[in-house]
């Protein structure tokens, strides 16, 4: 089933991953609406972007989303 919002309960689960990681959650943008495909990445004010995938179940996609930032961060 496709996710059509992010909604408190997917931000609380991508912010246990940014606690998870270090990140702060003031440095990261998580758009409301999700889009496919979902990613990562780094805006031009220096902000990390959140793009939540639309059409995964957001379990899969969140087991992925540790890499997808650890893989920005560390540039590439």
């Amino acid at each position: 089933m496709a996710l059509t919002a992010v909604t408190l309960k997917e931000i609380e689960r991508i912010f246990e991953i940014l606690d998870r990681l270090g990140i702060s959650r003031e440095a990261v943008v998580i758009p409301l609406k999700p889009v496919h495909p979902g990613g990562v990445r780094v805006l031009a004010n220096g902000k990390l972007e959140i793009r939540v995938e639309s059409e995964t179940p957001l379990d899969e996609w969140l087991s992925a989303l540790e890499t997808m930032i650890r893989a920005v961060i560390d540039g590439g």
